[in-house]
């Protein structure tokens, strides 16, 4: 039985909807509270048991990597200043088990490239793929709950939610049979189809696990429109030999590449955060 180990972040977009925030620093460094986006997604895939953290990265993404390694100086100026909390807080960014593994995409050639990309590090593994732009909040974090679907499975998973018709043309969104509660099997995937197209209103969002198979579907995929991979097309080329599921997941998605969505994650966790949730709460009370 195959085992999830490695997942792959494609983090190497420039977040152009967040400029000029983003002109200099990575979108996903950008932070929810007190940590930034990709590091609430890496432990995810911590969550999961995964041990290969994949990031495909660009130009001005350096701070990612300066995240996830060890501050020398940091920690020695909060240890001289007895700041243990801060100390811990620093040293847990990344478990000490944890592989970071840095792959450059030196061409903004679409996701499906960014993914083909970890082809040498991934070899012939299903791997998991997450989209920081993707902040989901769950009780069971999401990628656990995938990799315990791809235990019972042993398929490609793509993580999926509904969403209203008028907004399909922002997706890639599949036509599936229902085979459970919230499993499907998954028959057709079209990319930002227009409504009327839709074969359904279930939307991939940020959430994959992919068997290697997928890398032989993306090198033949033809570039579409800006000389872009995309992902979908891989997708649906894998789809037509291997089983593939649509899983509907438990939890609550904010669009963190959009400014409404990283506002309302903003608030959704600053409300759950234990050192300021209650004077956040009572100071939004008080805009009522």
């Amino acid at each position: 039985m195959k085992k999830i180990t490695k997942a792959v972040f494609p983090v190497a977009g420039m977040g152009s909807r967040f400029l000029p925030a983003t002109k200099a620093s990575p979108k996903e460094m950008m932070p929810i509270v007190d940590k930034p986006l990709i590091q609430y997604a890496v432990e995810e895939a911590v969550a999961a048991g995964i041990t290969d953290m994949v990031f495909i990265t660009g130009r001005n993404k350096r701070a990612i990597e300066d995240h996830f390694d060890k501050a020398y100086e940091l920690e020695a100026e909060l240890a001289m200043r007895g700041k243990e909390e801060l100390l811990r807080v620093v040293r847990e960014v990344i478990p000490a088990h944890i592989n970071c593994i840095y792959i450059r995409q030196t061409e903004a050639l679409g996701l499906g490239h960014a993914v083909l990309r970890a082809q040498p590090v991934v070899q012939d593994e299903p791997f998991a793929v997450i989209l920081a732009d993707d902040l989901i909040d769950g009780d069971t974090p999401i990628v656990s709950q995938m990799v315990d679907v791809f235990r019972q499975h042993q398929c490609s998973i793509l993580g999926v939610q509904d969403v209203p018709r008028e907004q399909t043309r922002s997706y890639g969104i599949v036509g599936a049979t229902p085979l459970g509660s919230d499993i499907e099997a998954v028959n057709s995937i079209v990319e930002k189809p227009k409504p009327e197209d839709a074969p359904s209103t279930l939307a991939v969002v940020g959430r994959y696990i992919l068997t290697p198979r997928i890398f032989h579907h993306l090198e033949k995929v033809q570039a579409g429109a800006g000389g872009e991979i995309q992902l979908t097309d891989g997708i649906a080329a894998l789809m037509r030999e291997e089983k593939m599921l649509a899983y509907r997941f438990k939890g609550t998605r904010y669009d963190c590449g959009s400014k409404l969505g990283y506002l309302q994650a903003t608030v959704a966790l600053g409300l759950k955060h234990p050192e300021v949730r209650g004077e956040f709460a009572a100071y939004l009370d008080s805009l009522k």
